[in-house]
Formats: C-alpha cells, sequence, structure tokens
C-alpha cells in the first residue's frame, strides 16, 4: 500500500508513531509522513535537525515532509504550537504532497485533536479512506487537566472533535475504555475499534548494562518514574509518598524525563528536603532506556483521579511490563485492573500517597524470587494483549480493507 501519516510529531521526536512507520516500511509499504519540524517537548533538543535538516528528510525508509511550526512554550504559546500546524499542514499539505499518491491516510492523534483537520481535507481532496489513532480524549481530557476550565469552549472544542470523527473511515482506540466515550461523539460507532499501545522491542531485551547516570544504589530500593514530567502525573502526590519515607534512607526515588512540571517537581524537591531520596535526571533517548531500567526494583506509573484519565491506558504501561520489573501503580480505571488482575505489580487508588509509601514497602518486603515472578508476570501479559507484530498485523488487515472499500469516496454525515 501507499500510506499517508498525519502527525503533528515525528522522529527526532519520540512517538509510537516512529515505530508504526518503522514496521510498515519494513513490511514493503510506501510510506510518506506529513508532519512538522520538531517541537516536543521544546525546540533546544533538536539542535542537530536546525542545523542540517535535509539530514532528516528520510526515517527506516520513509519519506518526511515537513511544515513550520511556532515554538512551544506555557500558557498561549502551547496553543498556537498546535494551531501553527493545523494552519501550515492545511495550506502546505496539499502542496507538498501533489505528485505524492497514496491509498489511505493514517492520522496519529496524541493530542491535539485538531491534528486531523489537514487530513480531512486531504481525505476530500484526494478521496481516499482516513484512520484516525486516538491517544488522548478531547475535550475530557483538557478539562481533566485543567487546561480549559471554561464550559462554553470545552462544548466549541467537543463540536470540533464531533466533526473530525465523523470524517473518519476508522477510528482506533487505545483503551476499551475510550470506545464508548468516542462512540458518544460519533455518528458511526461501528467504525470504532481497539488498538492499543505496545513496548518498543528494545524492552524486551535482558541483562541490560547498568546506566552509568544512576548513582550506585548501595542496598537501597528504587522506585522509578520514567517519562513525561506533567500536570496529569500527579506529582503532588509522588512527591507526598517520597515524604513519608523520607526518614528511611532505605528507599529512592529516580525520575528520568521532562516535562511542563519539571521546574515545579525541582523546587518542591528543595523545599521539602527530599534531596537525598528523590533524584532528578533528566531526559534520555528511548533507546537507552533499558540500562535506566535495569537500576530498578520498581517502575512507577501514576494518574491524577479522574474518569477521563481513568480511561486511559498509559503508554508507559506497556513498556514497563515488557521490561520485566513489577509495577506500582497509583491510578484507577483500566491501567490499574491490568496490573492488579496479571498479579504484575502493586496497585493503590489515584492520589493516595499514603497507599503509595505503603505499596513501597510491602513490595520492598517481598523477596527477589516474588519480586522477579511479578516481573515475569508483566512480561507474560505484554506478551499476550500487547505484541507489537500482532497489533502491526490487524492495522495492515484494517487499512487493506478500507483501500479495497473506497471509505474516504463516501461523504461522512
Amino acid at each position: 500500500m501507499k500510506l499517508l501519516v498525519v502527525s503533528q510529531y515525528f522522529w527526532p521526536e519520540n512517538f509510537k508513531i516512529n515505530d508504526l512507520v518503522e514496521d510498515l516500511v519494513a513490511r514493503g509499504h510506501e510510506v510518506t509522513i506529513l508532519t512538522g519540524t520538531p517541537s516536543y517537548p521544546n525546540r533546544s533538543g533538536f539542535a542537530d535537525f536546525y542545523a542540517a535538516p535535509e539530514r532528516y528528510e528520510r526515517h527506516k525508509g520513509a519519506r518526511i515532509l515537513r511544515v513550520p511550526l511556532l515554538a512551544r512554550s506555557a500558557g498561549p504559546g502551547l496553543l498556537l504550537n498546535y494551531l501553527s500546524f493545523v494552519v501550515t499542514a492545511t495550506v502546505l499539505g496539499p502542496i507538498k504532497l501533489r505528485s505524492t499518491p497514496f491509498d489511505c491516510i493514517f492520522v496519529f492523534e496524541p493530542s491535539p485533536v485538531t491534528v486531523g483537520i489537514p487530513a480531512i481535507l486531504l481525505r476530500r481532496l484526494r478521496r481516499v479512506p482516513m484512520a484516525f489513532w486516538v491517544q488522548d480524549l478531547w475535550p475530557e481530557t483538557l478539562s481533566a487537566v485543567g487546561a480549559v476550565t471554561s464550559p462554553r469552549l470545552l462544548a466549541l472544542i467537543g463540536r470540533l472533535v464531533r466533526f473530525i470523527y465523523n470524517r473518519c473511515d476508522l477510528i482506533l482506540a487505545q483503551s476499551r475504555s475510550f470506545v464508548p466515550r468516542i462512540a458518544g461523539n460519533c455518528d458511526h460507532p461501528e467504525r470504532i475499534v481497539y488498538f492499543p499501545n505496545w513496548a518498543e522491542l528494545i524492552y524486551g531485551a535482558r541483562d541490560q548494562a547498568a546506566a552509568p547516570e544512576v548513582p550506585p544504589a548501595h542496598g537501597k530500593f528504587t522506585v522509578m518514574f520514567a517519562g513525561n514530567i506533567g500536570d496529569a502525573q500527579d506529582f503532588p502526590a509522588i512527591l507526598d509518598a517520597a515524604e513519608h519515607l523520607g526518614g528511611r534512607p532505605e528507599f529512592r526515588w529516580v525520575l528520568v524525563g521532562d516535562g511542563r512540571m519539571s521546574d515545579w517537581v525541582a523546587s518542591e524537591i528543595g523545599r521539602r528536603g527530599l534531596g537525598d531520596a528523590v533524584l532528578m535526571l533528566g531526559r534520555f533517548a528511548v533507546e537507552r532506556m533499558p540500562s535506566f531500567f535495569s537500576h530498578a526494583d520498581a517502575l512507577l506509573v501514576s494518574l491524577k483521579p479522574d474518569s477521563v484519565l481513568s480511561s486511559t491506558i498509559p503508554a508507559k504501561l506497556q513498556t514497563y511490563l515488557a521490561a520485566g520489573v513489577p509495577v506500582l501503580a497509583m491510578m484507577n480505571g483500566e491501567g490499574a485492573a491490568l496490573v492488579q488482575q496479571a498479579g504484575a505489580g502493586l496497585v493503590c487508588a489515584a492520589s493516595d500517597a499514603k497507599g503509595l509509601a505503603d505499596a513501597v514497602v510491602q513490595l520492598a518486603g517481598l523477596t527477589p524470587d516474588e519480586r522477579r515472578a511479578m516481573g515475569e508476570r508483566g512480561r507474560d501479559l505484554a506478551t499476550a494483549e500487547f505484541d507489537r507484530k500482532n497489533q502491526i498485523d490487524k492495522l495492515v488487515s484494517w487499512l487493506s480493507e478500507l483501500r479495497n472499500s473506497g471509505g474516504g469516496k463516501r461523504e461522512a454525515r
């Protein structure tokens, strides 16, 4: 197949769509990506790109077409970043793609949902079907994290979401709990399918050399958080849990990653006197994550207590499970249920700092063999539920059906 991928984010940014494109090309499909200039989480990490952008025109055999974006920043700057992709991809996308044939459009939507707007235009111009992978529910997530509080604006965004969903020929939901929520904004619920994230293949490797950036543990029990340091991850509760254990030197917390709350977390660590207990190491390439995980006795995943966030399976959960390290889940909903039912770690309610601290103590009290068994059950779950090859097999089958059905030639209501 000839496929067009529309995504605001792509390599050298680190997102799941990179894996998908690599696998599609390896299977013999011709893939073109319409994306923006790298800006996530900020431009400062992409100096090599901006020094020589011509070196980033292909990735793993896929062709990349980029449109300019305004830089991300807090507050209005983030909104302008989102809107800039809508404008530049809508205006420049058809021009850049004028000599590029494609049978199907695949849209990657972690946030914002507005990535669907230029894709809808291309769907209409080329009369080809469009699949839309929903990683983040709008407008519900905007309300859940406090990004938008105006009921009028949320209602307006809700109408935009409905407009986009109703012009998709296939909608892929990253969790089962997403399906009914998407259906509430879609006139065609029969077009919605469950399509979860997977763990990168590198996490299936064993016996990784330990990352030198992590200080030696000297008998400490290490709880590691890896990923986005943002509002949804509820870092106030995580730091509260660290404070509960602050007087016990045998525990430490290691944070790998960055995000919009990084400065606040660093400030709070100092203010609370947690400098010896909580280490912030910053952001590293995804390829290096197994070497960091080799230091971890437990991997922490957390989400704030909100019904929308509880419907999400955080992408890091599949990664944690595949790593074979026990999971500590401070969250509600589908992700917590997966960990609990598989016996892959310990779970406490979202925002329950005391519960998280107790779970750390409980997990540390288990024998190494008991913790190892938890990790292996996590690996088994990752293989059974989130196998990368099986998931992409299903996706290719769905896209082939779309191409053969000519779905984009029918006008969505």
